[in-house]
């Protein structure tokens, strides 16, 4: 069950995965620093595996849905919202599973294995459609890189600047399950 306190922080991410695109491309930057996973990459730090997944899910489908942006064909959208869910979940899980393992290393490693991720799924889609697979899939790999590292520039420093830096457990009497929110 989502907490109330994690609607708020799905809510206000979500919102900023939705404007932040807007805003960036108006710079012509979009495509160069993803600024749509910026804030639900962060958002996993801030709440439960499963909230933040759905969310990461989600927001993209949505986008594409309202604004055409990411596109569904060629699938963009379905793409960013596995990847972004994925990414969302390895954080959430690994935080529970490695509490002080430091907030940069487990960025880095959900953002490594985003990024496989997102080629091999552009690899398939680009087969399905008779495109150069390894071509798509290696453009893919290779784009995004400024914006990998910008979330690594800016999400630890967030995370730990808000004190969530730590996977919290709560009081065993007052919960029955853990949370990072504190």
């Amino acid at each position: 069950m989502i907490r109330p306190r994690e609607y708020a922080f799905c809510g206000l991410f979500g919102a900023a995965a939705l404007l932040l695109p807007t805003l960036f491309h108006l710079l012509h930057l979009g495509h160069v620093f993803m600024p749509m996973y910026l804030p639900l990459v962060a958002l996993a730090f801030f709440v439960r595996p499963a909230a933040s997944a759905l969310t990461a899910l989600l927001v993209p489908l949505l986008s594409g849905a309202v604004t055409g942006m990411p596109p569904f064909m060629p699938p963009v959208a379905p793409v960013m919202a596995l990847e972004l869910a994925l990414m969302a979940l390895m954080i959430g899980v690994l935080r529970q599973a490695v509490p002080r393992m430091p907030v940069w290393c487990l960025l880095a490693l959900a953002l490594a294995v985003g990024r496989i991720v997102n080629a091999s799924l552009f690899y398939v889609a680009a087969r399905i459609l008779e495109l150069p697979a390894g071509f798509v899939a290696g453009i893919s790999l290779l784009s995004g890189w400024p914006g990998l590292l910008l979330m690594l520039a800016v999400i630890p420093g967030l995370v730990h600047a808000t004190g969530h830096a730590q996977y919290h457990i709560h009081d065993p009497g007052a919960s029955h399950d853990e949370s990072p929110v504190s």
